[in-house]
């Protein structure tokens, strides 16, 4: 397994299937394996089905076998549309990563600039949490909420989730996503360390302004980034998170990598680097 040290925290990395979404389940295990990742997220929006359609426990046996946990499943959306459909579908996920063994499920709010004002930002967000925490407690399930930090996002502010969250107790079953990228685009200085389950990282070069910035433009983490991951993963390490450091590039120059290990290593070799360079 891979583990750099910065400053007397341990840097666990690990990968999200949507960097490499043409890859096979097999394939995408052993990339990640031979990365030193501590584990992996799969997903459920690639258009085909998860674990390219064998059963969860041979999923799990799969990934036990490569030395890798299932860190998510991701997702439901849009989560903060609270429907019967959203809590069949929130249901079925659990059902899923109970089987496989996943750590966590994944919601996402809704992205398609309704519900931005901040009494409709309150109350959906309640309502869904209040209805998804039942299910959670029931299996004793953890869900990550991602803000959102687009200006069209219903969640863009990691604060309002740990409200929200905090009000209703939730906090063992309830946790957030700390996104490099959408932290970068809400312009949210405040971090959450205790709260956060899993640190999504990706970089941004393009020339061109924060809000202009969508998911296609997320390339690995190297030199000419712009989202400032060294010192957002640094003051995560330094304000005590101990989770998963996981891939999460949607550019379709990253997706269509042919040797997409070695980029992805290279992209690590350079993380490490600017780490030892800051501890020094």
């Amino acid at each position: 397994m891979f583990h750099l040290q910065s400053g007397g925290a341990m840097l666990d990395f690990g990968l999200n299937q949507v960097t490499m979404p043409n890859a096979t389940f097999d394939e995408f295990l052993c990339v990640a394996k031979e990365l030193g990742c501590i584990g992996v997220e799969l997903r459920n929006d690639l258009g085909r089905p998860f674990f390219d359609g064998i059963g969860p426990q041979e999923a799990y046996s799969c990934a036990k076998d490569h030395g890798l946990r299932i860190l998510g499943l991701s997702q439901v959306y849009p989560c903060n549309r609270w429907t019967e459909n959203t809590a069949t579908e929130v249901r079925a996920l659990i059902e899923i990563a109970e089987a496989v063994g996943a750590e966590t499920i994944s919601l996402i709010p809704c992205n398609d600039g309704s519900g931005t004002d901040e009494k409709s930002r309150s109350q959906d967000l309640q309502t869904a949490l209040e209805n998804c925490l039942p299910f959670l407690q029931d299996a004793n399930q953890v869900a990550l909420v991602e803000p959102l930090g687009f200006t069209r996002s219903s969640l863009r502010l990691k604060s309002e989730l740990v409200q929200a969250v905090d009000a209703l107790g939730a906090q063992d079953h309830i946790k957030l996503v700390h996104d490099t990228f959408h932290h970068a685009l809400a312009g949210e200085d405040q971090l959450f360390p205790k709260q956060t389950g899993i640190v999504h990282i990706s970089g941004v070069e393009a020339n061109i302004p924060y809000d202009h910035m969508q998911d296609e433009h997320r390339i690995l983490v190297g030199g000419g980034d712009r989202l400032n991951n060294i010192t957002q993963i640094q003051a995560l390490l330094d304000a005590g998170y101990t989770g998963a450091f996981s891939f999460e590039c949607f550019a379709p120059e990253v997706q269509g990598l042919a040797r997409p290990a070695r980029a992805i290593r290279q992209s690590i070799d350079f993380i490490s680097s600017q780490l030892k360079q800051k501890a020094a």
